[in-house]
């Protein structure tokens, strides 16, 4: 019986490592997305508070021209 209690004991400690092994590289994956998380999560707010602040100049210039496109091709009298 001993050798079979021996065995035994073997495949428990066997089992008890392995599952160790298998934790380690499970936290080490999910350490690995938690960080690529954080800095992605980290660069769309510094994404959105860089274009909350930049003014858009794009829309003053666009209004400027509009005024001008109507007063030079229509005329008051010319109606369509």
């Amino acid at each position: 019986m001993s050798r079979l209690d021996d065995l035994i004991a073997a495949t428990k400690l066997n089992e008890i490592v392995n599952k160790k092994e298998e934790d380690k590289t499970s936290k080490t994956i999910l350490w690995g997305l938690a960080i690529v998380g954080a800095v992605a999560a980290i660069a769309a707010i510094a994404y959105a508070v860089y274009c909350f602040f930049t003014p858009d100049y794009l829309e003053d210039f666009e209004e400027d021209f509009e005024d001008d496109f109507d007063a030079d091709f229509f005329n008051e009298e010319d109606q369509v």
